[in-house]
């Protein structure tokens, strides 16, 4: 079977489309699948990442001199106009004819996805708004939402076929292994993870540590992880060491961690639901407006705290919260038990039995 994706990843647009997109083609390489990569503008850290893993990674050009023109709310995203942006694809596909083209960006709707049936026998659309229209054969949506069940009505093609809600996650292989052997846990938060995705661009990283170090709790194992991009890394890293907190960049023991600690402090997005996977309990703002309904949708479900959005979180909010949750232990609980009852890790399995 042959798959092309087409997702981009950058400072704007962060780097969880990628990264559930790359989980997605892994299983599909186990199976046999060849996967082709179509990004523009992708950090050197990703690209590797695709190569490493055993995918093909073809560049979209850069429009360099484009304004980028849209009528979609993320249009800015994608570095041309949809009609180009459609162009460069088929050129770099050389009219080739893939079983299926999956495509992750807020930047692309159904009228790119119609020009690019030519190559594509069938299109699962991966999306999390539900703000524009798609011509789609499958469309997933794996977050948690009130009107979950009528949010793409008139969206879609009437056949389309739907895979809504966090049970179809595309989470990694060692997040449903590390379920399955997950220690027992009491309300008590003695170890801490504070990972705010793959760019953090407004530093919220050293925001929180700022808080935690100011509660004077000694006793507290925190687990510091950062993109490789991240523009303060170096003061981060001195400030771990001066504290005796532990240090990771770009690190692949992700699941692991999430699985040792008793709460996490981060962003929503991809993150939400590996969290919720392995039962841990999280204090969150949303990065991007585009993430403050996947954030009340978890909220409301009670698998994590929102705390606002990023222009509304400052130090003495997280200090406030933190300090409440570890005076709360019966909360933690139920939070950690309101996860593990809604993300079972088996998202990937779904999506891929839907699609073959």
């Amino acid at each position: 079977m042959k798959v092309v994706l087409r997702v981009d990843a950058s400072e704007k647009i962060g780097t969880g489309h990628f990264m559930r997109c790359l989980t997605l083609a892994d299983t599909l390489l186990k199976r046999g699948a060849q996967c082709v990569f179509l990004s523009r503008d992708v950090p050197a850290h990703l690209q590797h990442l695709v190569q490493r893993q055993g995918h093909t990674l073809r560049h979209l050009p850069v429009h360099e001199a484009c304004t980028c023109v849209g009528d979609l709310a993320h249009s800015s995203w994608l570095g041309t106009d949809q009609v180009s942006d459609a162009a460069d694809c088929l050129a770099a596909l050389q009219g080739q004819l893939h079983d299926w083209l999956i495509v992750d960006h807020y930047a692309l709707d159904h009228r790119w996805e119609t020009q690019l049936r030519q190559v594509a026998g069938r299109i699962l659309v991966i999306d999390d708004l539900a703000d524009r229209r798609h011509d789609c054969d499958l469309l997933l949506d794996q977050n948690l939402y009130q009107d979950m069940q009528t949010r793409y009505n008139g969206k879609v093609p009437q056949a389309c076929g739907l895979l809504l809600g966090p049970k179809f996650a595309l989470l990694r292989e060692e997040f449903r292994l590390l379920r399955e052997e997950l220690p027992v846990k009491q309300g008590d938060i003695r170890r801490v993870l504070v990972f705010f995705g793959g760019v953090d661009e407004h530093d919220f990283t050293s925001q929180a540590l700022e808080a935690i170090v100011s509660l004077g709790r000694v006793d507290l194992e925190v687990y510091v992880v950062l993109g490789a991009q991240h523009p303060r890394r170096s003061a981060i890293e001195s400030l771990c060491k001066c504290c005796g907190y532990h240090f990771y960049v770009q690190t692949s023991r992700m699941a692991e961690l999430m699985s040792e600690c008793d709460f996490a402090v981060g962003a929503t997005g991809t993150a939400t639901w590996e969290r919720a996977s392995l039962g841990l309990p999280a204090l969150v703002v949303s990065v991007a407006e585009n993430q403050r309904k996947i954030a009340e949708g978890a909220h409301d479900a009670g698998l994590l705290t929102w705390i606002g959005n990023a222009d509304s979180v400052s130090k003495d909010l997280w200090c406030k919260h933190i300090e409440f949750a570890f005076n709360s232990p019966e909360i933690i609980m139920m939070q950690r038990k309101a996860c593990l009852e809604s993300v079972d890790a088996e998202g990937v399995r779904r999506v891929l039995e839907a699609m073959l």
